[in-house]
């Protein structure tokens, strides 16, 4: 199943720290971010997403996530 997310993240440094935060709470998912999308895509592969916990855990990091259709 893959997920895909808009978001705010506009630097590469910003991604990567997100990215390892992601990392620790979805082990065994592929994820990365498009941010030459206009919508700062955030991908994620995994076989069970909880879409609520990933929009959480970028809220609780000061950043806006919000699924896409």
């Amino acid at each position: 199943m893959i997920e895909v997310f808009k978001t705010n993240i506009i630097d590469e440094n910003t991604a990567k720290m997100v990215l390892s935060d992601l990392a620790i709470h979805l082990p065994n998912s592929y994820i990365n971010f498009d941010l030459e999308d206009c919508d700062k895509i955030l991908r994620i592969e995994n076989c069970s997403i909880r879409i609520d916990s990933v929009v959480d855990i970028l809220n609780k990091n000061g950043f806006y996530c919000e699924p896409l259709q």
